[in-house]
This record gives C-alpha cells, structure tokens and sequence, in this order.
C-alpha cells in the first residue's frame, strides 16, 4: 500500500539500521562530527579524522535496531548536555497527565533543539513514551541533517515551497499526519506555539498553527470544538536560567529594530542549534499544563480563542528565575516592584555574573538582551492584571 506521508515522517522500526549505517558511510557527516570532536585538527587531516569517527560510530551504533535503541543512544548525549552545561532539571506537571493515551504537546519556542529535546527527555524520566517532534525543513539544509531528524522521531514541516497550492497541499498533509499519529497509531506529537523561537522573550501561540490542526477534521462530522478537544493538546513551558542564544537573538534583534530587516547567515540555523545545546543554561524547568478539553469553562471555539488558552496556560506555568527579575530591574530600576505572588526558582547565575554576562555584549545590543529575559516578567505581570 502507498505511504503517503513517506516523505515527512520519521523513519520505522525496519528502517533505522540502513539510514544508520548510510551515515557511517558519508564523508561529509563524517567530517562534521570530526570537527565537532577534534576541533580545526580535523580540516587538514581527514584521511585520519574519518577512519576515528567511523570506528566511533560504528561502535556507537552497534546494538541500534530499532527506534527506541536509537533513542537510548541519544539519550545518553542528552545525560551529558545536562550535566555539562546546566545547573539542574526539574519537571512539573506530568503527574496529573494521563499516561494511556496520547498527548499534542504545545511548547513555548526559545531554543531551536532543546526545546523539544528536553521535553522528551522529561517524558523519558518519567517512563513515558517519548514524542513525535515537528522540525521546518528550513532547518534541513543537507540530506544527513534531514535523516538524523527523522532518525529521532520528527517529522518535517514543509515551510520552503515555492507556491501557496503546494504549500496548502502540504499543510493539509501535515495536520493529516498529526492526526494519524495520535488517532491511528497512538504516538504523542510536540509541535511549537510559533514559527521560529520567541528571540524576544514573548511567549505567543500562532491562530495559523491551530487553523493548521484543523485542517484534518471532518467539517460534516465533527464542530472546530470538539476536534481541538481529540487534539488533546497540553501546553508547555520551557524556562532557561540562561540563554545560551542571547547574545546572538540580541543583535539580530538590534539590526530589525534600526535596519528594519535582518538576512541570516548560510549556516546561522545551525550555529544557534550548537550554541543551543552546548551553551551554558543554568537551571531548567519543563512545566506541563492541563489538556485544554480538561477545562469545561475553556473558550475553544475558534483558532484565535485556543491560541489564547494555550497563552494563559504557558504563561502562567513559566517558571522565573533571578536572572529574569535583575534583568527586569536593570531596565525598569531597582524600585520597581514585582508582587509578592511572582515567585522566583533558585538560580546559580549571580547578579554581578548575569552583569559580567551583559556588558560583555556590545553597549547598543545590552537592552535588546536584557528585554529577553525581562520580558518573561512583563508577561507574568500582564496575566495577574488580567486575572484581577
């Protein structure tokens, strides 16, 4: 029978070992992974570099077979970028999350590989199952980049096509593809509020990513309601003591505010996705919220009305940090009062560190910076007004 999400979805069970050992084969993924471990070294002596990171890898890969084997092995990378480069990790919120049916998790977007990866990591922890994660193809940019995505349980959004027919073609087969997942074979699927990481520290759900969802439901047979409510979709809130990114956000940032327009570089995806992972953090929190058809009083009536639930829900599951409120207070003064009900988690980054951190930036880049991490604080401010 034809597959017809073949071209987006992860790979299987049976096609793992293949694309597995395609990648031991390829001199360009060899050569990356050799600059990753032996540094510049490796530009000039690839004949020695390749044969190294081949053996490494077929070692590595050895006992893979299947999925969740292939899972194991990255999870042990995931043990040592947690321990290298934050303070701590501490989840929230799962225990009130059924474990027997599957969940659409629906994330904030600061950081383009550990956003996802952590929440998986959590679900890990917890002895669930692990996600289908949806990546922009944007992301892509070589073929081995694509099959070490789809090797890891995502699945490829289409965001670089030409024309809005074959774009709309490849929306529908995407938000039919999400349903499968969940509805047909019982896999839970992380999915961002947004397209493109909140670089400005404003956690905003996109209505375009649910009219997207809705796209699969049947209009005769099931109302805009009850289809979201079948989505079972549970926000999350990711919070980073520190942004691995800040620095790189607040230029760009800088640069749309006077330029009007920011290009990015050919392989800027791709450095901020190893500044992401490798960068220190500081504490990290993964805060899962409730099921949006849990909540009876929950407006879902519309794209707009369910983007504002997921809002409410991630904001108010952001956990704090101090480095939030110095940030917060280095740009509204040192007077500015923060309610007795904003609560702040332990934090290992000092004020005269976070400081250090900031003025390390060039001078017209500082305040773009610190609205990142003040900016959560302005949020949670805005959500206690509104409840009153």
């Amino acid at each position: 029978m034809s597959d017809p999400y073949s071209d987006i979805r992860p790979y299987r069970d049976d096609e793992i070992q293949v694309v597995a050992q395609r990648h031991v084969a390829d001199h360009e993924f060899l050569d990356v992974i050799a600059r990753w471990r032996f540094g510049a070294f490796a530009r000039y002596i690839p004949w020695l570099t390749r044969p190294l990171v081949r053996w490494f890898l077929t070692r590595e890969l050895r006992n893979v077979t299947d999925v969740r084997s292939m899972q194991m092995v990255i999870k042990l990378y995931m043990d040592r970028v947690i321990a290298n480069s934050s303070t701590g990790f501490s989840v929230s919120g799962l225990e009130s999350l059924s474990e027997h049916e599957p969940h659409l998790y629906m994330s904030n977007h600061r950081d383009i590989a550990m956003d996802p990866a952590l929440t998986n990591y959590a679900l890990h922890r917890a002895g669930r199952e692990t996600v289908r994660i949806a990546i922009g193809d944007n992301l892509l940019t070589k073929p081995w980049v694509s099959d070490l995505m789809r090797l890891n349980k995502s699945f490829i959004v289409k965001r670089s096509l030409s024309g809005p027919r074959e774009f709309l073609a490849a929306t529908k087969v995407l938000s039919a593809y999400i349903k499968h997942s969940m509805a047909e074979e019982g896999v839970s699927v992380w999915l961002a509020q947004r397209e493109g990481r909140a670089k400005n520290g404003i956690d905003k759900t996109e209505p375009a990513i649910i009219k997207m969802l809705a796209m699969s439901r049947n209009k005769k047979e099931t109302d805009f309601k009850e289809h979201v409510k079948s989505l079972k979709i549970v926000p999350v809130a990711i919070s980073y003591e520190l942004d691995p990114c800040d620095a790189l956000k607040a230029a760009e940032l800088y640069q749309l505010d006077t330029v009007g327009s920011y290009e990015k570089g050919e392989q800027e995806d791709v450095a901020s996705i190893g500044q992401g992972i490798a960068g220190s953090k500081g504490h990290v929190h993964v805060s899962f919220g409730v099921p949006l058809d849990a909540d009876a009083t929950a407006n879902l009536d519309s794209p707009e009305s369910v983007a504002a639930e997921v809002d409410r829900q991630v904001l108010e599951l952001y956990c704090l940090h101090p480095t939030n409120l110095y940030a917060y207070r280095m740009l509204h003064g040192e007077e500015a009062v923060v309610p007795d009900g904003l609560n702040f988690e332990e934090g290992a980054c000092s004020r005269a560190d976070f400081e250090d951190r900031i003025n390390a930036m060039p001078e017209a880049h500082r305040s773009y910076a610190l609205g990142i991490y003040a900016n959560a604080v302005i949020s949670k401010l805005n959500l206690v007004s509104a409840s009153c």
